[in-house]
């Protein structure tokens, strides 16, 4: 019975963490937003780490597109055979790479190259105990900090979700019209006919979404490390799936409001 009740006491007081910390990355997104139209704006900190993020990411996103884009072709264009609706492939794979596929792949790149480092760095400067100076010298290191970091992930997810649908239709076509024996005017004549400026208004919204929520939990595990390298290391495989976490989650609901707010074309 001992062990029972030790059990109990031991899920509950995980419970009550995970709600601490829930709270306390809720409290950290409102700050950043808070923080974000205040001055002076720390230009020189976004342009770094919009160029470090960019440089870090851009050529593993590219290179992930490709292959993304031709399995999605690849699939939707054997099942659309299958049922005899051969020429609705171009649509049915452009508006899944471009609704989908683009957004989460960008944010999981960016996550994983570029919200580690930030989670790193930011560990590394808690553990020396420099955000403890910075809060003694008057100076917010949320502004001071994490908003350049936070803003330059959000940049740099929309331009890579821009460059990922454009490499990924690329990429369905070619797979589609070389290796499926498929018509190219019919790949591009049903995605013109099916497609309207609001789906590709919504992979950017994701891809801004998540971009901020891969830099503010990168900033909040960064901030609130365990002690010591290790606690660092620990801070930053947490960061990366929680990220994951929540990307695919955000992504869920963000799909299921914009299937009810906006009508398919023709309708």
């Amino acid at each position: 019975m001992a062990i029972d009740v030790d059990r109990g006491h031991g899920r509950s007081f995980l419970g009550a963490a995970a709600i601490r910390q829930a709270g306390k990355l809720y409290a950290l997104a409102l700050e950043v937003l808070r923080c974000i139209p205040r001055r002076p704006f720390q230009f020189r900190e976004f342009v770094q780490q919009f160029w470090f993020i960019a440089s870090v990411s851009i050529l593993p996103t590219a290179l992930v597109a490709i292959p993304f884009g031709g399995v999605i072709a690849l699939h939707v264009g054997s099942l659309t055979t299958q049922i005899g609706a051969q020429s609705f492939t171009g649509a049915a794979s452009v508006l899944a790479i471009i609704q989908q596929a683009s957004p989460i792949v960008t944010a999981l790149l960016i996550a994983g190259a570029g919200g580690s480092a930030m989670c790193a760095d930011l560990g590394s400067r808690t553990i020396r105990e420099e955000i403890d100076a910075l809060k003694v010298l008057g100076v917010s290191p949320i502004q001071r900090l994490v908003v350049p970091r936070v803003l330059a992930a959000m940049a740099v997810a929309v331009f890579l979700n821009g460059m990922v649908s454009v490499v990924g239709v690329c990429g369905g076509y070619f797979f589609n019209v070389i290796m499926q024996d498929g018509t190219p005017g019919a790949y591009l004549a049903s995605f013109s006919a099916l497609a309207q400026l609001p789906d590709l208004w919504i992979g950017e919204i994701k891809a801004l979404v998540f971009g901020f929520v891969a830099g503010v939990v990168a900033a909040h595990r960064g901030l609130n490390p365990s002690a010591g390298p290790k606690g660092v290391g620990d801070a930053v495989n947490q960061s990366v799936v929680l990220t994951f976490l929540l990307l695919f989650l955000i992504n869920f609901v963000l799909t299921t409001v914009y299937l009810q707010l906006v009508p398919p074309k023709g309708m």
